[in-house]
């Protein structure tokens, strides 16, 4: 019986993640390019089985709720509370327990290409998913802290189906839904990560938004931090709208000439 060539080979693992007789074989094929791609292969299998293992211990505190009987339990998480510009993206998610989604993780530790690839899997398979913000003039008006549980709370309730269960990101709402409150919940909770992909994601397209009207801050790459270049347009442009004025320096350079743009 003919080999099958390298090339078929690979092809062939792309669709198979269990040790099979079909892969046994392969193991005692003495060629170097069927070696190497099994190796492969088994790197792929070992992270995936990781990724499975950090879905369960992310599952934690869903399985706690869940096996309570609640049935809607939503992440909660905010993106962008440390910019000077820009505002607070809230996100509230409800995973769907049957249809996990392998690799959540707070989105601060990944990559922008698998944030996007899980922002995608979210709105495909998730219950439910709601978006929030709190603009620059709710954040200087209200505080950055209560513009931030507003939002979130008005991401819980623009839910449907409505949440019974409420996992929040070191927050408390003022919302009359059972709710616990977890420090690093982005990475202890999968919904809490789903919910910060999906705040972060949003921000980050809206500051590039922000960077094609207001191009003097390079807002494309800081996405409203106080960057270099961020605080170099600061000096020479001073404060656009989107700026948070109860922010330093922004703060101090409201009613100076430098500023071009009216509020």
């Amino acid at each position: 019986m003919k080999k099958q060539t390298i090339k078929e080979i690979k092809e062939a693992l792309k669709s198979i993640t269990e040790e099979t007789g079909y892969i046994k074989r392969l193991r005692e094929d003495d060629r170097a390019g069927v070696q190497t791609a099994l190796k492969q292969w088994d790197r792929k299998q070992l992270k995936m089985k990781e990724l499975e293992e950090a879905y369960i211990y992310r599952h934690q505190y869903e399985k706690h709720y869940l096996d309570q009987g609640f049935q809607y339990i939503a992440g909660v998480d905010e993106v962008g509370r440390g910019p000077l510009a820009g505002p607070v993206v809230c996100a509230a998610v409800i995973l769907n327990p049957n249809d996990p989604i392998i690799g959540l993780n707070d989105s601060k530790a990944l990559s922008e290409k698998k944030r996007l690839k899980l922002y995608n899997k979210i709105y495909d398979k998730a219950i439910a998913v709601s978006v929030a913000q709190a603009t620059s003039e709710q954040i200087d008006s209200l505080n950055i802290y209560q513009a931030t549980r507003r939002a979130m709370k008005e991401a819980v309730m623009n839910l449907s189906p409505a949440a019974d269960c409420i996992l929040a990101d070191a927050m408390t709402l003022d919302i009359d839904i059972t709710q616990e409150s977890i420090v690093k919940g982005d990475s202890l909770s999968n919904s809490i990560a789903a919910a910060s992909i999906i705040a972060k994601v949003t921000r980050d397209n809206l500051m590039r938004d922000y960077a094609k009207e207001y191009p003097q801050y390079d807002f494309e790459n800081n996405v409203g931090y106080g960057t270099k270049k961020h605080l170099e347009g600061l000096e020479q442009v001073g404060p656009c709208p989107i700026h948070r004025k109860s922010f330093e320096p922004v703060k101090s350079m409201i009613g100076e000439s430098l500023n071009l743009f009216d509020y």
